[in-house]
């Protein structure tokens, strides 16, 4: 029988046997966010069209290829988020969160949807997790956003990873730095693809991140941003990079980093892996002051930052970076009988609400195929309950790894013993991870 579908292109599965370490990740990444003081948001998966055209940049391959745009039943014009920013942007302002305590430190999960070329670590719906923080002007808050990627990925175990940084300025000395872009990059127009062309008279900065070979051959010679500086983004500039040096946060300075969206202000940085080739950015992000401005806000600097999910998974599997082991069934409860099965199912309900992890039959095997399915699902521990065990109050619990038995009571001793022995594993698992984590 034909399958009636398949998954649309660009898109994957999370299956079963991955979870867990997508599981691992994102906890990891919310945890280690928290302890810098961001608190978790979310925002809707659509949002206005024209959130993005404001925020991201009418000039940016974003908008003009890349948004899955529609008409909804109201004759509203959504697109589905290519980005995480904006949204949060939104959330803020249409809040009052701004109107608060500041900064407004917010972190997320989510999925991001854009129409592109389906391939390794570029997928049309992919996943980040990302921070923003409103309300922060000082260069310190730049270097504390980069400090919490450079945490994070070292709490992950990966390494190979280079952070590179730059500042495009504010939108005075931009200013002077579009004039002499448009110059260089008239002399040679007709070389350029035709999303270019039509870039040079509108923003000309984004020419650096067009994606056509030739394009970016042309832009590899194009005057740099940071010799337009003026004295007050310089000074910002120096101040992030004297703090990342006092956090002892290694870095280099990339003059030809520019984002590939329009809020941009002043910094922003790559951390880039050397596991990936061509996909090999693994984080991104910088300063945005004039997005809260720009969607009809107060003059609120912010700054963020972005980290895919799905490419961040690729390299720490090309790393071989360590993960927990997969959720295990601590017991398996095999019933031999209608009253045995009811037994199970009252002991299994009660370990699992002390939090372990207990399966029980469900199918209808006899004892030999339940002992089949308990390796298979690795189950630590299994007790066989039969008529002779419920008129003892008595039965035999085997540990699956070591291949012993020891007697245990069906009574309420039991689950004293059960829910330590499940504590003991818990604890030695995590014992064992930190002790790779730091290896």
């Amino acid at each position: 029988m034909d399958l009636i579908t398949k998954a649309p292109r660009g898109t994957q599965d999370m299956l079963p046997e991955v979870a867990h370490k997508w599981q691992h990740i994102e906890q990891t990444a919310l945890a280690i966010a928290a302890d810098f003081g961001y608190r978790e948001m979310r925002t809707p998966v659509f949002e206005h069209t024209e959130l993005f055209h404001r925020s991201v940049g009418e000039t940016t391959d974003v908008v003009q290829k890349e948004m899955y745009t529609f008409t909804d039943r109201g004759d509203r014009s959504v697109t589905l988020r290519p980005e995480g920013t904006a949204g949060a942007a939104r959330a803020v302002l249409e809040s009052g969160l701004y109107a608060g305590t500041l900064p407004v430190k917010v972190s997320y999960v989510t999925s991001c949807y854009r129409y592109e070329k389906p391939q390794a670590g570029r997928l049309r719906e992919f996943h980040q997790f990302g921070v923003e923080c409103f309300g922060a002007a000082a260069p310190t808050a730049d270097a504390e956003a980069i400090s919490l990627a450079h945490t994070l990925l070292a709490q992950l175990g990966v390494t190979g990873v280079t952070l590179y940084i730059n500042s495009i300025g504010c939108p005075t000395c931009r200013a002077k730095y579009h004039e002499a872009l448009k110059a260089y990059f008239t002399d040679r127009q007709d070389e350029l693809c035709g999303t270019c062309r039509d870039r040079l008279e509108r923003n000309p900065m984004r020419i650096l991140d067009c994606k056509s070979p030739i394009c970016h051959e042309i832009g590899a010679a194009a005057p740099v941003i940071l010799d337009f500086l003026c004295d007050e983004c310089a000074e910002h500039f120096e101040a992030v990079k004297a703090c990342l040096n006092a956090a002892d946060i290694p870095f280099e300075v990339d003059p030809h980093i520019v984002r590939g969206l329009d809020y941009y202000t002043r910094t922003v940085f790559e951390f880039v892996s050397d596991a990936l080739g061509a996909q090999a950015v693994v984080c991104g992000g910088g300063r945005y002051d004039g997005l809260i401005e720009e969607l009809g806000g107060p003059h609120l600097p912010s700054l963020g930052f972005a980290m895919g999910l799905e490419r961040l998974l690729m390299i720490m599997d090309a790393k071989g970076c360590s993960f927990p082991a997969p959720p295990a069934c601590e017991l398996y409860l095999a019933p031999m009988g209608a009253a045995a099965a009811r037994e199970c199912f009252a002991i299994a309900a009660k370990l699992r609400a002390g939090g372990v992890a207990v399966q029980t039959d469900v199918v209808g095997r006899g004892l030999k195929a339940q002992m089949k399915y308990a390796d298979k699902i690795g189950a630590k521990q299994v007790i066989v309950v039969g008529d002779n065990e419920l008129e003892t109050k008595q039965a035999k619990l085997k540990d699956m790894d070591a291949g012993t038995e020891t007697d245990i009571a069906l009574d309420d001793s039991m689950y004293t013993t059960l829910y330590q022995r499940s504590l003991d594993r818990q604890l030695g698992a995590m014992s064992d991870l930190f002790r790779s984590v730091a290896e």
